[in-house]
């Protein structure tokens, strides 16, 4: 997305009882237990082999922002932005924990998640105004992904394919009976 006039925001909004919020000062504990939540299911195991320290590093950084959906108090699901001086944002991280599928919330999520990165620049010292917020998809991601990242007016940039090994991100988390 190459324009802050490109979002095409959900039709709907939040329900009563949910908010999306920044969630200032993130521990990378926390920042894990979202990224499991919502990946396991897809089996997303990029950032499984970092340490404490590594897993700081990237949601600490300048230009670096997490976005938590709660619903009703409990976290549903989140956006994770990094953003860098140059004025472009990358949506690294999205989804929703498995209970919130299919409740609408994704695009109100990817909506609001989309206009926080086109204005990160003004939360961020030395930053330059956005002009690019991009995301990288993949089949390891929910079936709708693709569909609600052109909704909201993302355009196909590049399509690679690679076959590639697929580990299993569920073992720790909840492991099937």
């Amino acid at each position: 997305m190459e324009s802050a006039a490109a979002l095409r925001p959900a039709g709907r909004g939040l329900p009563e009882r949910a908010r999306i919020e920044l969630a200032q000062g993130i521990t990378p504990e926390f920042s894990k237990f979202l990224y499991r939540s919502v990946g396991s299911r897809w089996n997303w195991t990029d950032r499984l082999s970092l340490t404490r320290g590594q897993w700081a590093d990237r949601v600490g950084r300048p230009g670096s922002e997490t976005w938590v959906l709660t619903v009703e108090g409990a976290p549903g699901g989140y956006i994770e932005l990094a953003g860098s001086p140059d004025g472009v944002v990358e949506i690294v991280y999205f989804g929703l924990f498995p209970e919130q599928l299919g409740r609408g919330l994704g695009g109100v999520l990817l909506s609001e998640g989309t206009a926080r990165a086109w204005d990160l620049h003004a939360r961020w010292e030395g930053f330059s105004a956005v002009h690019r917020v991009w995301v990288h998809t993949c089949s390891l991601d929910g079936p709708a992904a693709l569909a609600n990242y052109r909704a909201r007016g993302f355009e196909v940039f590049a399509v690679d394919e690679a076959d590639q090994a697929v580990a299993d991100a569920s073992t720790g988390l909840w492991p099937e009976a």
